[in-house]
């Protein structure tokens, strides 16, 4: 699991408090009640001050994938999320010959369900408590590295204790900066099921063309479900496990949402990055993410001609491709979104402000003037070597280096006391190493591999020679890519496996010529490293006492604050409404007649023909909005989200299921780094329409009566 106390570049934040503006925020669960006026305002029907409790419903029904949010909507363990959160697991069932990427996939009964990707979880959140003292303990006058690893033992402590409860999944978070720490208690479970994801033609209608666009017509939905030993504990998979019962699941809403309606979504948020300071706004936006966007945008070319003409390959790299291609395009509404809103210099006003408060009291300035001027100092010396990283970083694309890396950083910890490894490198983590590396199985193609590794390469070299990674040069010196790849036993997963349980001695010893990359380069590695971390520790200091200035300066101001997302539990509401962009009108709600009028039969654009045949006929039912007249597709609304919500449950005001959220729109993507009311918008999948396809088109009718819909 990702080391969260602070990572290089990701750990430089200027804590600025995060200001609720109109349905504004990802809230923490026990800020619900803080919050609770402004909610019943909005239209929420439940009570506000009992919302965020994590004993009651609906949060007891929330779940999370790792990567993206998800919900119970049946006692028997069904989990609905996002179709593209479910495609890895698609992609890694599919084959020629049964190409569930493109036909979709229904079991009908519990004895057809496939087992998920290897690696595949479903996390129940159980509890969020602040830790903030334990995990502070001892670290006060500690400087650098020595303060790091202080906050990273008080870290590795806390989560032990926790998971010394049998089937827990434990993790501690910072919170405004490093002022708070809370940690997350989940149940995880293992045995995780594929069930039911539409065609290709429909929980990815639109593809690329569509991603991050209005209006949309895309059916974004699938379902997973949970499964357990017979006595209720949580186990791999096994014929003889049961499907797991939730505490609570999700209702289904008789009556789906109009425009007005209040609306809410709880998951698990990436990353926002509105507390960063206004020179990393600018670094970020004009030169980090450019440089990002036309890796990205390169990279995705390069997978689509080495691919083109082979559906093994094809289906091989699809998840990796839809990565690549969704984060690119992110990328580019953030640019275009950030020119639009004046994103850099706003924030440079609103830091001007805050610094003007400081110096406006000598003893503000006293208190908090050194933290300030270290933290600039910090940002401009991660800023420095940030595009550097960026390129060598792009090495980590040839997979077979990469598991090679992998393998011997797990022999060189295996050595220590598991209190002392790395995060990530623990031994609740072995099942997740051992996952990791059966799963390139299905998404490597050793032709395909080594260009893109050869392509890597060739940008990395554009470096200047003092910001490469000497070991890794006299390496390859004089060395033929080709060699490398024809001599690995690393393509194979048995033999991947095999090094699972080496000593480092052995990876010293070995022939092969990846592994021996991996070793000549570990040391260099490892000296990059405890650089990072000496710098981390810094930050955290700095960036505490900036915190506490801020959290004062807000006060003055009388605002209520939120955290940056962290990949933890948040709740955030808003209505479903449209907008005006650019002179057009955009409706809250696109239709079923929309998907006929895009669908071309070819490419993004094929709809199954069964779908399209229902439409003409308009054969919708009791799905029918009676506000529209006809089949709601999509809908937009106000919610705050960013990567990690794909998945998330919608709920109306009465904690009902109407859709699930899964994108949001090109230029409202800035709101990772600045909320504005005016342009961001979320999209859900509205849950007519998925009971509807689920019902008409693909007979799904087991899972309908499972959910209680009749």
């Amino acid at each position: 699991m990702k080391n969260i106390l602070l990572a290089g570049a990701s750990a430089l934040m200027l804590a600025l408090p995060a200001v609720a503006l109109a349905d504004e925020g990802m809230w923490l669960p026990s800020q619900t009640g803080a919050i609770a006026d402004e909610m019943k305002a909005a239209g929420l029907e439940l009570d506000a001050k009992t919302l965020g409790d994590l004993q009651r419903p609906p949060l007891t029904a929330i779940a999370s994938l790792g990567g993206c949010s998800a919900a119970f909507l049946s006692p028997q363990g069904l989990v609905a999320t996002n179709h593209h959160c479910v495609a890895g697991s698609l992609q890694y069932n599919s084959s020629p010959e049964n190409d569930y990427l493109t036909d979709g996939f229904l079991a009908k009964t519990l004895g057809d369900e496939l087992p998920a990707a290897p690696g595949s979880r479903i996390y129940v959140i159980e509890d969020l408590r602040d830790v903030t003292a334990a995990m502070l303990k001892g670290a006060d006058k500690l400087e650098g590295r020595a303060r790091y690893d202080r906050l990273q033992a008080n870290r590795t402590a806390l989560i032990e204790a926790c998971e010394k409860q049998a089937n827990r999944r434990c993790d501690v978070r910072a919170y405004f900066g490093g002022a708070q720490y809370w940690l997350q208690q989940q149940l995880e479970i293992q045995d995780v099921r594929l069930v039911y994801a539409p065609a290709g033609g429909v929980g990815n209608f639109g593809g690329e063309k569509d991603n991050w666009m209005w209006p949309r017509h895309t059916g974004d939905f699938s379902f997973y479900r949970a499964y357990v030993a017979p006595d209720g504990s949580s186990a791999p998979f096994s014929k003889d496990n049961v499907p797991f019962k939730p505490k609570a699941w999700l209702p289904i809403a008789k009556e789906g949402v109009k425009e007005g309606d209040f609306v809410m979504v709880a998951g698990f948020p990436g990353t926002t990055e509105r507390l960063r300071t206004a020179e990393e706004a600018r670094f970020y936006y004009e030169e980090l993410y450019p440089y990002q966007q036309r890796m990205l945008a390169e990279y995705g070319d390069r997978i689509d001609e080495l691919t083109a003409g082979n559906q093994a390959a094809t289906i091989a790299y699809a998840a990796t491709l839809q990565g690549v291609e969704n984060y690119e395009k992110k990328i580019a509404g953030q640019l275009a979104g950030a020119d639009a809103i004046s994103l850099v210099d706003k924030k440079a006003a609103e830091e001007a402000a805050f610094r003007a408060w400081i110096k406006a009291d000598p003893a503000r300035e006293a208190q908090y003037g050194a933290a300030l001027a270290e933290l600039d100092k910090l940002v401009a010396e991660t800023n420095a070597v940030a595009l550097a990283d960026a390129k060598r970083g792009l090495l980590g694309r040839g997979q077979l280096y990469g598991a090679a890396r992998t393998l011997y950083r797990w022999a060189n910890e295996q050595a220590k006391p598991d209190k002392d490894r790395e995060p990530g490198f623990q031994a609740r983590d072995k099942a997740f190493m051992t996952q990791r590396m059966a799963i390139i199985e299905r998404r490597y193609v050793e032709a395909i591999d080594k260009q893109l590794f050869a392509d890597a390469i060739a940008e990395y070299r554009s470096l200047p020679a003092d910001q490469r990674i000497a070991s890794f040069d006299a390496f390859l010196e004089g060395k033929d890519l080709a060699s490398l790849y024809a001599t690995s036993e690393l393509g194979t997963t048995a033999k991947r496996m095999e090094w699972m349980g080496k000593t480092p001695a052995d990876f010293k010893a070995s022939s092969d010529p990846f592994i021996q990359l991996a070793v000549a380069t570990y040391d260099e590695a490892m000296a990059a490293e405890a650089a990072d971390k000496e710098r981390a520790g810094r930050v955290q200091k700095a960036r505490s006492a900036v915190m506490a200035a801020r959290l004062a300066y807000a006060a003055s101001q009388g605002k209520t604050m939120y955290p940056d997302a962290n990949g933890s539990l948040r709740f955030t509401y808003g209505k479903v409404t449209g907008k005006a962009v650019d002179g057009q009108v955009w409706t809250a709600f696109t239709t079923a007649e929309g998907i006929v009028a895009k669908h071309t039969g070819r490419g993004e654009f094929d709809a199954p023909d069964k779908m399209i045949e229902l439409i003409k006929a308009k054969d919708y039912g009791s799905y029918v909005a009676p506000a529209l007249g006809t089949l709601p597709v999509d809908f937009m609304s106000t919610v705050d989200i960013t990567n990690g919500n794909s998945g998330s449950s919608t709920l109306n005001a009465r904690g009902e299921f109407v859709g699930l959220a899964f994108d949001g729109t090109i230029e409202g993507v800035v709101s990772d780094w600045m909320y504005d009311p005016a342009i961001n918008r979320t999209i859900h999948v509205d849950s007519r329409f998925m009971l509807w396809t689920m019902d008409k088109v693909d007979g799904a009718q087991r899972l309908l009566e499972e959910m209680g819909v009749k």
